[in-house]
Formats: structure tokens, C-alpha cells, sequence
């Protein structure tokens, strides 16, 4: 995958669990989030991704943390594994100052080859906050589509932020990679 030349794409371990940490909160939580535009800062507060569900993560067969850096420094990550027999797209994060640069795409799209090159998988989905509008139709113009389907808030479960809302729940989102050429 084509990347600037001063970054780099690579999975991550177990010792970037606090970098990745600190990388997905800033995305989404708090007034740092605000200077992009993937801020859950209105519908949340606390954890974006607790440190024992990223171990796990990690840990588990065909579950990868893609990761892109520059220097050393965390600039964007997603999570992609399979799950019931298609890839599973989570934790995208980019820095919010990067935000709207083109390297979520990027990371997206090697998320979206490992799946559909790597583990041969049919297809991908995700999960995103039924009320993140701007954020669902920047999925569906990569390709996604929206199922129907949806799965609840873990409300109560503080590894997933506190709620300021009561009406939140998933959209399921779900891209055929079979269709996508092969590069």
C-alpha cells in the first residue's frame, strides 16, 4: 500500500496499547476531539476504547490494529478482524489535526484488503452511532451500505464512555469487497 514517504503502515502490539489509547480518545472524546470532525464529545464522555478490550483485540486469531506513524508518533489506527464470517471495521481513529488529510482512507482501504485479500471474506462491516450522520455518509460514500440492522448502546459499560443521550444505539454498515478490484 502506497503511504507519504515519511510514514509508515504496521500492526500494532501489545506496547502500543497506550498510544492507541491516547490516539482513539483524542479522536472522539473531549475538547481535543473538537478540532475534527469525527467528535463524540456532544453524545459522550470517558473511554473511547479501554486498554483490557484493546488487549484482547490484539490477542485473539485474524484481529488486527492497523496502525500508521510518522516518527515513531501514532498518526491513525483501525481495528479489523473477522467476525461471523465477514471483516469487522472498528476503532478508526486519525489525529484530529489530520483529519480530512486523505490517511484514514488509506488506512481504511488496507483494512478493507486484509480482509477481503488476506482472509478472503465476502464482505465488511461495521458499527456506528445510529445519530453520527456526517460519519455514516462518509461511509457510504466509500461503498457501505446501511442494512437495517442494529445493536444496542452498552449502556452502563463504562470501557464504551458515558452516555449523554438515551436514544443511542449501532447502524450496522456493510460493504461487498468481492466486487473490489484486486490490486
Amino acid at each position: 500500500m502506497n503511504t507519504a514517504p515519511d510514514t509508515a503502515l504496521r500492526y500494532a502490539t501489545l506496547k502500543d496499547i497506550p498510544a492507541l489509547v491516547t490516539l482513539v480518545t483524542s479522536a472522539y472524546r473531549g475538547d481535543t476531539s473538537r478540532a475534527g470532525w469525527t467528535t463524540e464529545a456532544d453524545l459522550l464522555d470517558g473511554e473511547r476504547i479501554a486498554p483490557d478490550v484493546l488487549r484482547v483485540d490484539l490477542e485473539r486469531p485474524r484481529s488486527l490494529v492497523v496502525v500508521l506513524e510518522r516518527a515513531h508518533t501514532l498518526l491513525a489506527c483501525a481495528h479489523v478482524a473477522e467476525e461471523d464470517g465477514a471483516g469487522y471495521f472498528g476503532m478508526f481513529a486519525v489525529a484530529p489535526a489530520l483529519q480530512g488529510s486523505g490517511i484514514g482512507k488509506h488506512v481504511l482501504a488496507e483494512c478493507e484488503r486484509i480482509a477481503r485479500d488476506d482472509w478472503q471474506l465476502p464482505s465488511m462491516r461495521m458499527t456506528v452511532i445510529n445519530v453520527r450522520d456526517e460519519l455514516i455518509a462518509f461511509y457510504q460514500r466509500r461503498g457501505y451500505q446501511r442494512t437495517g440492522a442494529f445493536k444496542p448502546f452498552p449502556y452502563g459499560d463504562a470501557r464504551f464512555g458515558q452516555p449523554k443521550r438515551d436514544d443511542l444505539r449501532f447502524d450496522v454498515l456493510e460493504k461487498n469487497l468481492r466486487t473490489e478490484a484486486v490490486a
